[in-house]
């Protein structure tokens, strides 16, 4: 067995087994300084893919890049995102979801634990957790700047029911309340707290550039930013072409509609 299967190999053990892992890819300091770039700029407009915190003033993220801007548009398809997602899910893949999470120095505001197929599922009817995040740091991330907070091991768990009863509560309505602090579709903090002492938790930091995977199903959550760093992270959504859902009713900007099979480019 050659080195490039075993390295295959151990990483989809890897991600099967933890669900989430350090790429040892690094984004070259060229790429992240023209994406932050177009990110930053694209942020300043009113259009209805800028987020904002309750204040309404802050942003707190921005989405569906991709599908107007050349820059995102490009980012997708590079080999280590690209690559990287179709060894992971083993056949073609489109973009389900892009976005990036802004949390700016002292104001950006917590994500309460949640899985993201609690979304993708109850909202858009995705048939199963065949897609999976790769996360870009686009700032440097450490402890104090609001990292995200995995417990590895926890997408074995499936869909969690919330307090109220069904996975993780039913559709929302409002795509608002995808996107917000008060998020629609939660795992209930007890039953987080429980996995987080069974399974113990992670942080996701590293360097400008920095790579990851994670599982669909993967319990996660955030702090507040109280520091003076910004915290950007983009992530891409790839969805296995043979699990696209037909029942979409939000936005584009939330949830591509173009299914076809992404080529990589250089």
């Amino acid at each position: 067995m050659n080195d490039s299967i075993q390295t295959s190999a151990s990483i989809r053990s890897r991600y099967e087994r933890e669900g989430w892992f350090r790429s040892s890819e690094v984004l070259d300091e060229g790429v992240i300084a023209r994406v932050t770039e177009r990110i930053e700029a694209l942020s300043t407009q009113e259009r209805p893919e800028v987020v904002y915190e309750k204040d309404n003033r802050t942003v707190r993220g921005i989405h569906g890049c991709h599908l107007f801007d050349d820059v995102c548009r490009r980012l997708v398809r590079l080999p280590a995102l690209l690559g990287l997602a179709e060894e992971l899910l083993g056949e073609p893949v489109y973009v389900y979801q892009f976005k990036v999470n802004m949390k700016q120095p002292g104001e950006g505001a917590a994500w309460p634990w949640h899985q993201d197929f609690a979304f993708w599922s109850r909202e858009d009817g995705m048939p199963a957790d065949k897609a999976v995040n790769i996360a870009v740091l686009l700032d440097e991330v450490h402890q104090e700047n609001g990292p995200l907070r995995v417990i590895p091991g926890s997408h074995r768990q499936g869909l969690i029911d919330s307090e109220t009863g069904g996975a993780c509560g039913g559709p929302g309505g409002d795509w608002r309340k995808h996107v917000s602090a008060d998020l629609e579709h939660t795992v209930p903090d007890k039953r987080a707290e429980d996995l987080a002492q069974e399974l113990g938790t992670a942080l996701v930091t590293g360097p400008t550039g920095t790579l990851y995977a994670f599982h669909p199903t993967i319990v996660h959550a955030s702090s507040n930013n109280l520091s003076p760093d910004r915290r950007a992270m983009l992530l891409v959504t790839y969805n296995a072409v043979s699990n696209a859902p037909e029942r979409l009713t939000r936005p584009e900007f939330l949830v591509s509609r173009d299914t076809t099979a992404l080529r990589a480019v250089p």
